[in-house]
């Protein structure tokens, strides 16, 4: 399919989905009340809702799913394996156990940028470890090896605090967090990601053409002059922003840069370089759909979304590793 074509597809989706998420809630308020509500005002309930509780649950699904999208296709251009995602180099376990840490000690309600600003943390210790591989020159499985095993460390850690939890209040609150949610989120949250965002697509942009070069291998890709080192700190870099930005706000999720990039690669020229802006949209767009289905699929009670993502890709994970071995044998 032409790239010019699918990515008009992706975008109309993707609108399509985010006014569907505005149209959507226990309050209903028809389309041409939710416009005026959005836009001149009108009726003052109606205001309150459009514009502090439905506009940054849509924006905040179409920002998270964007950048899970980017990263995922990032990584597994970096990493050249198609089963890379996010996770896999412990960003979005060590960004849950910064969040996690706040909860235990009591300081996630002491300000509403508190649980972000613990979850960046945790992210950023995460990165400056990474980067201290990558600087060494050390090898892309080293750098995969490095993110398993900060990974499992930050899992560990988290399991040891909901362990020790003062009360089951506190392991309530956390677990309801690591299941990932976009309810209850402000402008506020919208405003404090989209700068962290934005210079995480910016880096992942940065190392786009390293990307496609890499498909040739590492060895091809030196030999046309590419800087593998560079690219391997701007996409851990941009990852990082990507990924902990969204974990700050809306707890894990995962999937969504995994099923992503493979959706949409049999509709691209497959370089992964080609395929960044293709797997971001298409993020969006499903995130945004999971968003509504998490709202909508069992009346009056409302599923996290996090739950929706891991249904829809552990066996859309299992199918790759059956076909992948299919494919060796």
């Amino acid at each position: 399919m032409n790239r010019a074509r699918l990515i008009t597809m992706l975008i109309v989706l993707g609108i399509a989905a985010f006014v569907l998420s505005l149209l959507i809630g226990p309050a209903q308020i028809g389309p041409v009340a939710s416009i005026e509500a959005l836009l001149a005002g009108g009726n003052e309930a109606a205001m309150i809702i459009m514009r502090e509780i439905r506009l940054p649950r849509a924006l905040l699904a179409v920002l998270i799913g964007f950048s899970l999208g980017v990263a995922g296709a990032a990584l597994q251009g970096l990493l050249r394996n198609p089963l890379a995602e996010p996770g896999i180099i412990g960003i979005s376990a060590s960004a849950s156990l910064g969040a996690v840490l706040l909860f235990y000690t009591g300081l996630a309600g002491a300000s509403l940028l508190a649980l972000p600003a613990g979850a960046l943390t945790g992210a950023a210790l995460c990165v400056l470890v990474l980067l201290v591989i990558s600087a060494a020159q050390a090898s892309t499985i080293t750098l995969i090896l490095a993110g398993v095993a900060l990974a499992s460390l930050a899992g560990a850690l988290t399991s040891l605090v909901l362990n020790l939890s003062p009360n089951p209040y506190a392991s309530y609150e956390i677990i309801f967090w690591l299941l990932g949610s976009l309810k209850d989120r402000t402008m506020d949250h919208v405003w404090l990601v989209i700068p962290l965002m934005a210079l995480g697509w910016a880096a992942l942009w940065a190392s786009s053409r390293t990307l496609d070069a890499l498909s040739l291998g590492e060895e091809g890709a030196s030999g046309l002059g590419a800087n593998i080192p560079r690219a391997r700190v701007l996409v851990v870099c941009g990852v990082a922003l990507c990924v902990g930005a969204a974990t700050a706000v809306s707890g894990a999720l995962g999937f969504i840069g995994l099923i992503v990039p493979h959706l949409v690669r049999p509709l691209t020229n497959r370089l992964p370089g080609q395929l960044l802006l293709p797997a971001g949209l298409g993020g969006a767009a499903l995130l945004t759909i999971a968003d509504i289905v998490a709202r909508t699929i069992i009346p009056e009670r409302e599923l996290n979304v996090g739950v929706v993502t891991a249904l829809i890709g552990a066996p859309f994970f299992l199918w790759l590793v059956i076909r992948s071995r299919k494919e060796l044998f």
